[in-house]
């Protein structure tokens, strides 16, 4: 198989996401813009070597183990992951509540582990999603070194509104950035979706370098930031010392100790 055809092959696979697991031909044949023959051919090589494969009732084509296997080969190579796997696991089931880790990616964060404890329960995997690094704990946690030039060329000074308290502006992500270097975590509250919040801290290496972020998260009735956030700011801190000290980080990603009731106010209503 020649280089073009490898990469129009990789390009047949991308069109495989959340929203759109699985296709017809012809709807492959839209999203790469190839023609019908040279994407029934790649198609039909994916089928054999099991990266895709055809479901016999629908006729639709979906992605193939030997896809999942080699995530999960990338996941099991990477440091970070093999230093936060059991970890976050057991912070998911000491809690209750939902336990991810993600590493930035361009201008998106990449979702490497993900653990739901039985308080905050999902029926599918954050391993391999992407997400906004305005709108997240995780995300402003690893964006929270990066000066306000650097989150510029990277981001822009206006930001996509998932809920009506998300972070919109350079300005304002900004001053959320400077209060989580001064107290070594991060909040979201309602910002990514409704009903769910999150606590998250960022993870270090050797270096000293933010290299990942892990969150506690789950639904508002789970987390109880109002009554909860120092306790959930110690753990996930302790969390990500635990992370950051198995990939050769000597201190503490906290840099004072957690205010009490900050959201006391904001979320009284409910």
């Amino acid at each position: 198989m020649g280089t073009q055809s490898v990469e129009r092959a990789l390009l047949l696979l991308e069109a495989f996401t959340d929203q759109a697991p699985e296709h017809r031909i012809s709807e492959l044949v839209a999203f790469s813009g190839l023609g019908q023959s040279t994407v029934s051919r790649l198609v039909g090589a994916l089928d054999a070597l099991g990266f895709l494969e055809r479901d016999a009732r629908s006729g639709l084509y979906r992605v193939g183990h030997r896809a999942v296997a080699l995530g999960a080969l990338a996941l099991n190579s990477s440091p970070i992951y093999t230093a936060a796997r059991q970890v976050a696991q057991n912070v998911a089931a000491q809690t209750g509540l939902g336990v991810n880790v993600a590493l930035q990616e361009g201008a998106e964060l990449f979702y490497v582990c993900h653990f739901e404890g039985a308080a905050a329960p999902k029926n599918y995997d954050m391993a391999g999603r992407t997400g906004y690094l305005h709108a997240t704990g995780l995300g402003k946690c690893l964006l929270s070194d990066q000066d306000e030039d650097d989150v510029r060329a990277l981001l822009g000074t206006s930001y996509a509104a998932c809920t009506p308290r998300t972070i919109t502006t350079l300005d304002a992500l900004t001053e959320e950035l400077r209060t989580i270097r001064g107290r070594g975590y991060a909040t979201e509250h309602e910002e990514l979706a409704f009903g769910r919040s999150c606590i998250a801290a960022p993870i270090r290496d050797r270096s000293q370098q933010i290299v990942a972020a892990v969150s506690i998260s789950g639904p508002l009735t789970a987390i109880n930031l109002a009554e909860r956030e120092a306790e959930l700011a110690g753990k996930v801190i302790e969390t990500a010392d635990s992370i950051s000290g198995s990939l050769g980080f000597l201190g503490s990603v906290a840099a004072s100790q957690p205010p009490m009731g900050r959201f006391t106010e904001a979320t009284s209503s409910g």
